[in-house]
């Protein structure tokens, strides 16, 4: 994890950045409001990278941000098992990201792209597919 406090970004300077990060394999890319000495409103940037990406994304963060200095922490984490299935709906075959430990289904959502590609097509609200895809 790579973390980083800016008081003095803009918010296209931000997006920018965002941009490059995922770009150069930031596994995410988040920020959160914090505030900072005097009271200063800042932005925390946190970047969570695998060890390979996690140089690159840092100069980044150096180069593409006023940031001075980035924190770096290794942490761990545990992964569900991921499947991909199709649902059949009034509104044609939507991808479902399903999530297992040990072969039980603990989770299951439909693909945004998915979903938001068959409302525009049928000109139906987003939640409309998504529950059906749910069904």
């Amino acid at each position: 994890m790579l973390e980083a406090q800016l008081d003095d970004m803009t918010g296209e300077g931000l997006g920018y950045t965002m941009e490059r990060l995922l770009s150069a394999g930031a596994l995410d890319v988040f920020y959160t409001p914090v505030y900072m000495k005097k009271n200063r409103p800042g932005t925390l940037v946190t970047v969570l990278a695998s060890i390979e990406s996690a140089d690159r994304c840092e100069e980044i963060l150096l180069v593409e941000t006023t940031t001075l200095g980035v924190r770096r922490s290794h942490w761990s984490r545990k992964i569900l098992e991921r499947k991909f299935v199709f649902a059949d709906t009034p509104y044609g075959k939507i991808k479902v990201k399903q999530a297992f430990m040990e072969n039980r289904m603990l989770h299951q959502a439909p693909e945004y792209e998915d979903v938001a590609r068959a409302a525009r097509e049928h000109k139906v609200p987003f939640q409309e597919i998504f529950q059906s895809a749910m069904k």
